[in-house]
């Protein structure tokens, strides 16, 4: 270590402060998408749970964790002698809709994408004694990419028309309809479609990103993060960039303000996110040795950027 690097390290790293209550169980699943993916064996508990305690998650609430998401079929669990140890299920891993929010989160914000001037539009009605099926309708919807500019009246300006009957299709909403639309040239529109996204609350929500994590930036430029610092904020930096593929369907250049900064915004969790993988990765590893020496080596975290 340089004298420079001694200084930084005796600094106190200035992250952006924590957001308390991370959930337990979306923490686990998290975890093992990031340092334990496509592995088929399984982590002892106890590193589990050590692992959780790292965000200041509790080893009863961990515990519980655990069970819940065993029940759920999420996680399955084994026995090796007194040790007991997790790992995601197959059938958790085949779940089309995780390969669905996978490949959204890889390809956001990667770069521009072309528009072709058509909107998408879904129209759709729920009874009022199926609200559940409504809320999960909305979120599927805003996590393809639509916002509704009336009431069940939902509109995206990318070719999303068949995930979005597929999804409707899959929580039992029959009535709906799905059709390309286009604004009617030289007409006054009282709203137009992209009124159905409230820009200067996006722009915002950007602004306020880069302005918590691009100091983070530099200090893992500078090597100035340390392991344990930079596991959690490696996690968190995730939970505070999957926001964004809800909130913004990567609106086409042509609607958007000058200066746009999702550009920027992305381009720091993408730096970020892949600089803090090796130090992240040697915490977790300690970690996992600590309780199975012989599953330690195993650990990797893969890179947004590439494999």
């Amino acid at each position: 270590m340089t004298s420079g690097q001694a200084g930084r390290a005796d600094q106190e790293i200035a992250l952006p402060r924590r957001r308390h209550g991370l959930q337990p169980q979306r923490l686990l699943i998290t975890l093992f998408g990031d340092y334990w993916f496509g592995r088929t064996e399984h982590l002892p508990s106890a590193a589990l749970v050590e692992l959780l305690g790292e965000f200041g998650v509790t080893p009863a609430a961990a515990r519980a964790a655990l069970s819940r998401l065993a029940r759920r079929g999420v996680l399955e669990s084994s026995r090796n002698g007194r040790r007991t140890g997790y790992g995601i299920s197959a059938e958790a891993f085949a779940t089309p809709a995780l390969r669905r929010g996978a490949k959204r989160i890889l390809s956001f914000a990667t770069g521009p994408r072309p528009w072709d001037g058509l909107w998408r539009m879904v129209i759709f009605s729920v009874p009022e004694e199926q609200r559940d099926a409504r809320h999960a309708a909305r979120a599927r919807l805003r996590w393809l990419g639509f916002a509704p500019l009336y009431d069940g009246v939902w509109i995206c300006p990318h070719d999303k028309a068949a995930d979005a009957a597929q999804s409707l299709t899959e929580l039992g909403i029959r009535a709906h309809t799905v059709m390309t639309a286009r604004t009617v040239p030289d007409i006054p529109q009282g709203v137009a479609p992209i009124d159905a996204w409230n820009l200067d609350d996006l722009r915002a929500r950007y602004d306020a990103f880069i302005g918590a994590w691009e100091p983070v930036l530099r200090q893992a430029r500078d090597g100035a993060v340390p392991a344990d610092e930079a596991l959690r904020a490696r996690t968190e930096l995730m939970y505070a960039w999957l926001h964004f593929p809800s909130l913004d369907p990567e609106l086409p250049a042509e609607l958007l303000p000058p200066d746009w900064p999702r550009a920027r915004a992305y381009e720091i969790f993408a730096e970020l996110y892949d600089s803090l993988g090796p130090p992240a990765e040697t915490r977790v590893r300690r970690i996992v040795a600590a309780h199975a020496p012989e599953l330690a080596p195993l650990v990797r975290h893969h890179a947004h950027r590439g494999p």
